[in-house]
């Protein structure tokens, strides 16, 4: 077993679990395969054991492990209540529970039966959304768990952050490797945005061949283990052609912040003789390709945003956009280009606000758009995301939009080139790495 002092720290998701340790809710972390979950539980062991919980009051279980391949609810009850400490609390770590059937039987029963602080992980969404709500309803939290963010990428490369003096005037932060070798942040920045935020990179280094070799790896057990076997395990037929599910994932990855449809997917791949025209054979197309990108979304490969008309105050239900949960994933989908580095940027941004717990939509105001507005409980922001904000033509096009809000909530632009001016009308132009690096 890897050791708690071995890993890297997850703070921003570890603070989470134990902010809930030893309250009543089953802690759930979700998110896609091999971005940090299995690792975040040993994390939240190594915390348990340091505040001195006993080694024995701890039950860890991996169901990717083929020592619990055969084993059914009935079989987890009993392997762990013939652990359980008479007289203590004992602490319940389940990875990937999903891959037990009818875990959610064995669950319940833990809460009812023992004294007991339950964490599990899954790598589907839906798992929570629909199954273990039935069970547990108002008993159970969820951990959104997200690739590296660009500080963790940092940290995780081993890059140290220093200020170093400026030609201008005053100072700015680079980056040093482990050897002493200084980048400059932008060029760190372009490394994050080409080999993603999986962990994993971090074990295979920086080198193309490699990554893309990990990420391959990742791609097919989401693909095979979380969509095709899983639709076959709940007796579903819905998602049974692997071809047809990676030309949608490739349309997806292609189109990210891009205003998308069903129908425009079904068109496209009609048009491409890969799915039957629904006008012409009697075939559903559009509830197919319904089928296919729900199950991307319940897998976290891909996350969908919808429009929200500012003015109207409204969910609208025309088109949302598609994101990628990570860009190194892109990458290995399409190759590595940058015909479209905006949409990767605002890729990057989406993923950062819902890291920082915002509700995220895109803004309608009039017949213009605003990237993102990001909403908490008590705060508002409005986003606009560029590649630069030299051009004055460019300015006039992404500020036009804030201009139209009569609201007082946060306005801001960031690019990774933002100019030297820094206000506009009390609209903030922000460099985009700094924004990122300064959560």
């Amino acid at each position: 077993m890897i050791e708690s002092r071995a890993l890297k720290k997850r703070d921003l998701y570890l603070n989470k679990l134990i902010g809930f340790q030893d309250t009543e809710p089953v802690k759930v972390v979700t998110g896609i395969r091999r971005c940090g979950k299995s690792s975040l539980l040993k994390l939240m062991v190594g915390h348990l054991r340091a505040s001195g919980i006993l080694p024995e009051q701890i039950v860890e279980m991996n169901f990717e492990s083929h020592d619990y391949r055969v084993m059914g609810s009935d079989d987890l009850y009993r392997y762990v209540k013939q652990r359980v400490v008479p007289g203590r609390r004992m602490y319940l770590f389940f990875d990937e529970i999903q891959r037990v059937e009818a875990w959610e039987d064995a669950i319940n029963a833990f809460r009812v039966d023992l004294d007991c602080d339950i964490y599990v992980t899954c790598s589907n969404a839906h798992l929570l959304a629909s199954e273990y709500a039935t069970y547990l309803a108002g008993r159970c939290v969820e951990i959104k768990m997200l690739p590296l963010s660009f500080r963790e990428f940092l940290d995780f490369h081993g890059f140290e952050l220093r200020e170093t003096a400026s030609a201008l005037g005053g100072t700015r932060r680079q980056a040093f490797d482990q050897s002493g070798e200084r980048y400059d942040l932008r060029e760190v920045f372009d490394a994050y945005l080409r080999f993603g935020g999986m962990p994993g990179i971090a074990e295979v280094g920086l080198d193309q061949e490699r990554a893309m070799t990990l990420l391959d790896g990742i791609y097919a057990t989401v693909v095979i283990r979380d969509i095709l076997e899983r639709e076959k395990r709940r007796g579903q037929r819905q998602i049974t052609d692997p071809v047809l599910l990676r030309k949608i994932i490739r349309f997806l990855a292609d189109n990210i912040g891009s205003s998308v449809s069903i129908a425009s997917i079904g068109n496209t791949l009609v048009n491409e003789g890969l799915l039957e025209d629904g006008r012409r054979r009697g075939s559903p197309s559009a509830h197919t390709v319904q089928a296919y990108v729900d199950a991307l979304l319940e897998s976290c490969f891909f996350y969908e945003i919808k429009r929200f008309d500012i003015k109207g105050k409204a969910y609208l239900r025309t088109l949302g956009k598609y994101y990628i949960v990570d860009l190194g994933l892109r990458n290995y989908l399409l190759g590595i280009r940058d015909r479209d580095s905006g949409h990767i940027i605002e890729n990057a941004v989406y993923f950062e606000l819902l890291r920082r717990g915002y509700d995220v939509s895109i803004g309608k105001v009039n017949s213009a758009e605003v990237d993102f507005i990001a909403t908490t409980a008590g705060e508002k922001l409005y986003v606009q995301v560029t590649e630069s904000m030299r051009s004055e033509e460019v300015r006039a096009r992404e500020l036009a939009p804030l201009k139209m809000i009569r609201d007082n909530y946060e306005k801001i632009v960031l690019s990774p080139d933002p100019g030297l001016e820094s206000c506009f009308d009390g609209i903030q132009s922000l460099d985009l790495i700094d924004w990122l690096l300064d959560a």
